[in-house]
């Protein structure tokens, strides 16, 4: 199994969670997150002053797969998520040792 933790640009949500549905993975967690990578923020001018916003607002996607369905997943989030400007986001992609359904008691794949 691997974890795929995805950071993408808030307003692609809706294009990255139809693909993940279509690809039989419905379920994820989404979390609010702000940074920045080599762009460092940028600089915005509102009334004649500038600004400078370091810390972009961004959506984390944590979702675990099979091995199999890993890169299809990776690529279904790449795609939909790219603008092609800086600031895209990530993604990461972690082995995960074991996983449980808490209401069933069912480890591993059955898991999922």
């Amino acid at each position: 199994m691997k974890k795929i933790e995805a950071i993408i640009r808030p307003e692609k949500l809706d294009a990255v969670k139809k693909s993940l549905e279509g690809l039989g993975y419905p379920g994820m967690t989404l979390t609010d997150v702000k940074g920045h990578g080599r762009q460092k923020g940028l600089t915005q001018r509102w009334r004649g002053q500038e600004y400078r916003v370091e810390f972009l607002p961004k959506l984390k996607i944590e979702i675990v797969v099979s091995d199999s369905d890993a890169e299809k997943v990776v690529d279904a989030i790449a795609v939909d998520a790219r603008t092609g400007e800086i600031g895209d986001g990530k993604i990461f992609i972690l082995p995960v040792a074991d996983a449980v359904r808490v209401r069933t008691g069912d480890r591993g794949e059955k898991a999922l």
